[in-house]
């Protein structure tokens, strides 16, 4: 499986989210994310215990950095655009794609956003079926 880099965000996801998703809030400069927890959020679906994957499968993937980089806060705005594209773009690293309308996508990144903490683990869940229903190869 295919991860995504920094160099990614940087260069794919981050310039996409903010030429393509138009919104009347611009994205900060890339240089001034927060320190570590882009990288963080991009290493958690990759991890592995007793040599195992934490996050199995590509739909478990997805969900956890999709969450993570909405709810981590990586970037001092922009977070939901730039998770949106990062998912996109890994998902299609992976041969994968997600065939929503752009504002059903933006009002579930919204949901996600407003969750509580408490409910990670449901949140996050619910991600993954959100993933499914709408996952085709591309």
């Amino acid at each position: 499986m295919k991860t995504i880099s920094i160099a990614e965000v940087e260069y794919l996801a981050f310039r996409l989210a903010k030429e393509k998703l138009e919104f009347n809030e611009p994205i900060p400069d890339f240089s001034s994310r927060f320190p570590n927890i882009l990288e963080s959020c991009l290493a958690v679906p990759f991890q592995k215990f007793t040599k195992k994957d934490v996050y199995s499968g590509l739909t478990k993937k997805a969900a956890i950095l999709f969450y993570l980089m909405i709810k981590n806060h990586p970037f001092q705005n922009g977070n939901k655009r730039i998770a949106m594209t990062t998912l996109f773009v890994f998902l299609y690293k992976n041969k994968k794609w997600l065939k929503v309308d752009g504002q059903e996508l933006y009002n579930f990144a919204v949901w996600v956003a407003g969750s509580p903490a408490k409910l990670k683990n449901e949140v996050v869940a619910g991600v993954e079926k959100f993933i499914k229903s709408y996952l085709i190869k591309s």
